[in-house]
């Protein structure tokens, strides 16, 4: 989802609509991304009493695991006169909120010594950090104890505090273990694989996954499986060795999420051995299948820019809604709700993605067939769509909340120019293909862009509108932010087109109103009047708010409006984009906040998740956290081919134990905090493909600049200047 300080609606309103979502189990930990500390897992301690920490959070184990590649340490001093306590928190993103319901907390203990039983932590279940049960000895609910062996502790929710609240065991968002009163000196434990279960589990006979592909690459090896069981699959497990015969476990991975594994081995010119197993939700194990050999290979920079294309386009192309072949908000998340934005960046993914082979062109119609269908019988109001729909039904889904259940011009505008990417990729001279090109016209002549002026004297644009709620949000459209895109096609529009002179009315008014909205989500005056003609870290810049805001600014609307050809009386955008890349780099090499891991080759400040939630982040210390996002410099590309080529490198060889995936680069980190997101966003993968793309063959750019619509919107803006 977008977000900037302009856009600040849309993440205070509750969550109101949900469709029928498939749920997610209910773990806590399996595993951790950081091989040093975990970000969930905060620590407390009283001395004497100590527990060890780094920097308030629970180091990683990477030696011993029950499910691989690693546990949580607990390694701790305990005296009568202190106290410690750990709180491991349930890591939350956007979408991941249908869970499926337990009765037990599970995990399970690895004891290094003989530590009597009645001498282990306590534990407690809670709501949130200061919500928190009353507290149980670990030790009564152990039977079979021993040291060196993991142990499968199970506690009856029912056991802790009894509640309305407690008995919806989704609302469980902490477990809480703290120091026992009967326990004193040095001890160390390792837990793994904490999660809410249910007791009545059934026990199935698994076969191992069928490996269908395995491939290796410069520091990694990508394997992907089909698995016939999927339901009473909890894992599948992958085995890696050096020698074909000393076979370790490397890694375990969720059938409800991914049915590929990245490898990150991050040695190049080496060959490795692969086995895979089904896990069931006892934990037991299939057999092993029959090893695949593999091996990674030094690679250049035109095939390390392939590899980045490809991982990311597999976001829009197996990661897609399965009803309606659109794209996700993020995965993991919701499974059946669409994002309208991330679909239209998409579908220029696919086209990407047939010109470098990665599919072909009869299996991108075949997926157009299914999109167009699926848009024609779905909701819209006024031919625009809404910011989230239901796959299975086509039904606007409110997930901002219920004034968001109708029209979002915004994202209809993001979709439309991947849609208007596509009319143009596909031939005339084709029967079948021509018969799409004649829908998407369709479906781009219904949408009544001079509808969302809400009153005919309007200057402005309106992002939403609701059948029930009508203008309730009441957001004006005013640049400069990602919204160019918006006007720009309200401008093209044969059918339902505004004046011309909403671009300087609307997008770059001057007037009070503009002035004051600039200002105030800003917080500067610098840009206020649009122009900003102001100087950031040596860099001149001429239009844009403050230091020219987070870097999907110069993303979001030019994946397919060429900047190169975009010019108004103030500025061209091409220049203007490039110079806000380069005022967010310079930043980054200043380094005002000090925070680990900024520099030449590793910046990019931008819209996306972070260690406290999704925001949108930009070149200025009150805009920054210390996150960066792949996205922010891999598609800016065109702008800093050099720059961003380092960047690619860097987070790829540097970062790649962390941060590369099986949809390319995880959506952010933040070292400072020792933190990397688990998901990939649908708004920022599809931009590194195409971006990377218009760098290398200005494909994108050149398909949705030979609309004759967009050609005469583009003469159209000139001649208002004149």
């Amino acid at each position: 989802m977008k977000l900037s300080g302009v856009f600040w609606i849309c993440l205070f309103f509750p969550f109101m609509q949900y469709a029928q979502e498939t749920e997610y189990n209910h773990v806590i930990f399996d595993n951790s991304l950081m091989e040093e500390s975990w970000f969930y897992g905060e620590t407390s301690y009283s001395s004497p009493s100590h527990i060890l920490n780094i920097q308030g959070r629970l180091p990683v184990n990477t030696d011993v695991a029950f499910t691989p590649g690693n546990s949580l340490q607990l390694n701790y001093s305990s005296a009568p006169e202190g106290s410690w306590k750990v709180n491991l928190k349930y890591p939350e993103w956007r979408g991941k909120d249908f869970l499926l319901k337990g009765d037990l907390l599970s995990f399970w203990l690895y004891v290094s010594d003989e530590n009597q039983k009645d001498k282990l932590p306590e534990i407690a279940i809670g709501l949130d950090e200061e919500e928190i049960s009353n507290y149980i000895p670990i030790g009564e609910y152990i039977s079979d104890y021993s040291a060196k062996k993991w142990i499968q502790v199970k506690l009856p929710l029912g056991d802790f505090i009894e509640s309305e609240e407690y008995a919806n065991s989704n609302n469980i968002k902490v477990i809480s273990i703290k120091q026992s009163p009967n326990d004193v000196g040095k001890n160390e434990i390792l837990i793994d694989q904490v999660e809410i279960i249910n007791e009545e589990i059934s026990v199935v006979e698994l076969e191992a996954p069928e490996l269908k592909s395995a491939e290796g690459f410069e520091r990694h090896v990508d394997l992907s499986w089909d698995l016939e069981d999927t339901e009473a699959t909890r894992y599948v497990k992958i085995y890696r060795s050096d020698d074909n015969e000393n076979f370790t476990a490397v890694g375990v991975q969720s059938p409800d999420e991914f049915s590929r594994y990245v490898d990150y081995t991050g040695i190049p010119g080496k060959t490795y051995y692969y086995k895979l197993s089904s896990l069931g939700y006892d934990y037991s194990e299939s057999p092993l299948t029959e090893s695949t050999e593999v091996s990674t290979r030094e690679m250049s920079d035109e095939e390390l820019l392939d590899m980045v294309q490809e991982a990311s386009f597999r976001y829009y192309w197996e990661g897609a809604e399965i009803h309606s072949g659109l794209a996700l908000e993020n995965i993991p998340g919701r499974k059946n709700m669409i994002a309208t934005g991330a679909s239209g960046f998409g579908i220029m993914a696919m086209i990407v993605g047939v010109e470098r082979g990665f599919i072909t062109k009869e299996e991108f119609i075949s997926r157009m067939e299914k999109i167009i269908g699926f848009v024609e019988n779905g909701d819209r109001f006024h031919g625009a769509l809404p910011h989230f729909m239901d796959g299975p039904t086509g039904k606007v889904e409110a997930f901002f909340g219920k004034y968001d259940d109708g029209a979002d011009l915004v994202e209809t505008s993001f979709f439309m120019q991947g849609l208007l990417t596509a009319e143009q990729y596909l031939s005339e001279d084709d029967l079948e293909e021509n018969n799409l090109r004649d829908r998407i016209s369709a479906i781009w002549k219904e949408v009544e862009w001079d509808w969302f002026k809400q009153h005919e004297d309007s200057p402005y644009l309106y992002w939403h509108w609701s059948p029930e709620h009508k203008w309730h949000i009441n957001h004006k459209l005013i640049g400069w932010n990602e919204t160019m895109i918006t006007y720009f096609l309200a401008i093209a529009s044969p059918s339902h087109g505004i004046s011309p002179k909403m671009y300087y009315s609307g997008w770059a008014s001057q007037d009070t109103i503009a002035q004051n909205y600039r200002s105030d989500w800003g917080q500067t005056s610098k840009g206020s009047m649009y122009t900003n003609n102001t100087s950031y870290f040596g860099i001149p810049l001429e239009v844009g708010v403050g230091v020219g805001g987070p870097l999907f600014f110069t993303h979001y609307s030019f994946l397919g409006l060429d900047p190169i050809k975009m010019e108004d009386k103030y500025t061209n955008y091409f220049d203007t984009n490039r110079d806000i890349v380069s005022i967010n780099y310079r930043y980054s090499l200043e380094n005002p906040g000090n925070f680990e891991g900024y520099g030449k080759n590793s910046w990019g400040l931008t819209a996306s998740d972070g260690p406290w939630g999704y925001k949108a982040r930009e070149a200025k210390v009150e805009m920054d956290d210390g996150t960066i996002a792949p996205t922010g410099a891999i598609a800016s590309f065109p702008y800093t081919p050099e720059k961003s080529m380092d960047a690619l490198k860097h987070f790829y060889r540097e970062y790649g134990s962390f941060l590369w995936g099986e949809y390319g680069f995880r959506d952010a980190f933040n070292l400072s905090e020792d933190w990397t997101a688990d998901i990939f966003m649908g708004l920022n993968q599809a931009p590194m493909v195409v971006m990377i793309e218009n760098h290398r063959s200005g494909l994108i750019w050149d398909l949705f600049m030979k609309n004759e619509n967009v050609q005469e919107a583009l003469q159209e803006i000139k001649k208002v200047e004149e």
